[in-house]
Formats: structure tokens, sequence, C-alpha cells
């Protein structure tokens, strides 16, 4: 056994007992030597299920209307779905007190249909605002006013069908700063309080996340996010959960500290979630690229299934022909478990092969 694999049984041990020091040895020996292969032909949904947590994806719904293919896949593959845009403020909200939910409520509805949970995003966000939001000189009491109700009347019109909300969205700086948005400066810090508050308003019964990238590593930045629903927590306002995107590229390596960091979260009482993983690279593609992917997916899935309170993993996009990051990272791409054609990446089958191990050693 290496003695990355002799830490980590080690940590679980202390966390869990033993059936969670075979899954982590069993993580951890299966992603030594020669490529994961699948090891079953069954999807993804029906491994995640016995190992404990909501495998799910984001939807295009353009994609989703439009792509059989997109649409069956998901359906076979997926037991949790998130939507990519239509629940952004922009698009439900498009002029002052007008809304339009239709796109939104198909995806609820698409997931009821199919035995999906659904994870809401986005509340409170400094991109995707309505233009009107923006562009009108409101005083600060009013931008509060207008914040609050949005939260309120979007949680509540989804009451009951959201299983988790990412509440407040991307607040912090690399450095550890609080990020400034329209937000801040109207309002002041104690904004996050107020929008975990109002979101309970809305909806009860939905789990509220803090949502961030770049949250998996130690690092300035985790540790302001970390201090600060601590402190939130130590005052009664309601967060139940922390939201770690997982955008990682290829080419830049990958932390082995993940999972030390998740449990910190976790003994805060917080649910852990992997809410947008994906994992870029520069194109084009070949086969070094691909492994380095698949390791990439496992270190972030893998620490999630060793984490008590981790519940739900989430890929941002699934297959290369919807993704985001060629529009948004110049001659980068190819960050989803499946490609262009939706054929399978050795991505696909790290993550399956992972959902395997962990649902033997559970049961």
């Amino acid at each position: 056994m290496s003695k990355q694999s002799t830490f980590v049984m080690l940590l679980v041990m202390g966390l869990g007992g033993a059936s969670l020091a075979g899954l982590a040895t069993a993580l951890a020996d299966g992603h030594h030597g020669d490529p994961p292969t699948p090891i079953t032909q069954r999807p993804l949904r029906d491994l995640a299920h016995p190992a404990g947590i909501r495998i799910g994806t984001a939807v295009d719904m353009t994609a989703l209307a439009a792509d059989q293919t997109y649409r069956e896949t998901i359906e076979r593959e997926f037991s949790s779905v998130t939507a990519e845009n239509v629940m952004k403020w922009e698009t439900l909200e498009p002029e002052p007190g007008v809304f339009d939910y239709q796109q939104a409520d198909a995806l609820v509805a698409f997931a009821g249909a199919h035995h999906m949970v659904v994870r809401g995003h986005v509340l409170v966000w400094h991109n995707q605002i309505p233009a009107w939001v923006n562009e009108q000189d409101f005083t600060p009491a009013e931008l509060r006013d207008i914040l609050r109700e949005h939260i309120i009347e979007t949680a509540h019109h989804f009451r009951g069908k959201i299983q988790q909300w990412d509440v407040l969205n991307e607040a912090f700086n690399e450095d550890g700063t609080l990020r400034d948005t329209i937000w801040l400066r109207a309002l002041g810090p104690d904004y996050f309080a107020d929008v975990f508050r109002w979101a309970r308003m809305g909806d009860p019964g939905a789990r509220l996340f803090y949502n961030d990238f770049n949250l998996e590593f130690f690092g300035p930045k985790s540790d302001a996010a970390f201090s600060a629903v601590q402190d939130l927590r130590r005052r009664g306002i309601p967060v139940d959960g922390i939201g770690f995107q997982g955008h990682l590229g290829a080419q830049f390596g990958f932390d082995t500290r993940v999972q030390e960091n998740m449990q910190r979260f976790a003994n805060l009482g917080l649910e852990i979630a992997v809410t947008e993983a994906d994992v870029r690279m520069p194109l084009p593609t070949d086969v070094f690229k691909l492994q380095s992917q698949s390791q990439g997916y496992h270190s972030l899935l893998q620490p999630c299934l060793l984490t008590r309170g981790c519940n739900s993993f989430t890929v941002w996009g699934y297959t290369d022909k919807y993704s985001w990051v060629p529009g948004f990272f110049d001659g980068e791409g190819a960050a989803c478990l499946l490609d262009e054609s939706f054929q399978p990446k050795p991505a696909y089958a790290a993550v399956q092969h992972d959902l395997a191990l962990a649902a033997r050693a559970r049961h």
C-alpha cells in the first residue's frame, strides 16, 4: 500500500470505522497503475445510490428540448439535475415584477418524471442579474427590498421541489477578501445573513448552500468561506451546506488534501456537495491529457465519497458537445465525461469505477 493510501485509510478510520477505511483503501489503490476501466455496465445513477450520493449534471434546456440523445443520456445516467442558466435572475425576472418560470418549471417537471432531485442555482450572484437591476439608480434600501422580494418569491415558487439551493454564489476573491459586488456596496457584509434568512422564508424545506470555486483547496479563499459560514451558523443563520464547484484543469495537477478540507467544513455540521465539476485541458486532446482528466475527476469524487455529509456530486455538463468551457477558456475544452459524440472518456470510467467500489464497500 502506498503512503498516500495509508494516510487516507488512517484518516477515515478516525472518522468512521472499518467500512470507510476499506473504501478509502479501495479508492486509493484503484487509481495506481493502469487507467481504470469500466467494471460494470450499470449507469452512474444506479451506482451512486448504493454509494450514498446523488450523481447530477447541469442541464442546457435548449439541448434538452431539441436533442434526443442528450435527453435520454440524462435520464439514464443521472439522479440530480441543476439548471445551467434558467433559474438565474435575468431569466426568471427580465422586467420588474414580471416573472418567467416556464423553462425552470419544465426542468422541475422533467426531473419529477424521471425520479431525480433538483439543485436550485442560483438565488444571489453578481453575474446574470437583470439589466433593470444594474442600470437603475436604486437606493440601498430599494435594492435590499428588490433582493429580498426576488429571493422569497423564487424560493417560494419552487417550494417543496428543490432539494438544495445555491443561495449565495462566489462572494469571495482568491485572497479571501469580499468580492466587490452590487450587493456588498449597497447592503454591506451582513447581506450574507439576510439572503439565507430570506431563502428559508421562501422555502423552509430546501437545504441552503454557499457555493464557490477554488474552495476545494486550502488557502485564503477557502479559509474565508470557512470562517464566514462558521460565524453564520454560530449566529443561528440557516446555512445548511457548502458547495465546492470543482472547475479544474488537467494541465495544473490536482490537490491531494481536498478530503481533509471538505472534512473541516463537514465538522461544522454542514452538508457537502461537489456542484460544478469539470476538468478542462488544452486542445487538442491526447491519451495523456485524457488520463490526467480522469485523475482530476477522481480527485473530486474520492473525497466526496470519503466525507460524511457529502451527498451530491454534480458535473457542469456531461458532454463536450454542449460544454461552456471553450467559450470562456481560449484554446481549452474537452472538459466533460463524454465527448461530443456522447462516447465515454476515461473520466467516465473513473467515475463509474469509484462509485462501484464505494457501493461495494458500503454493502
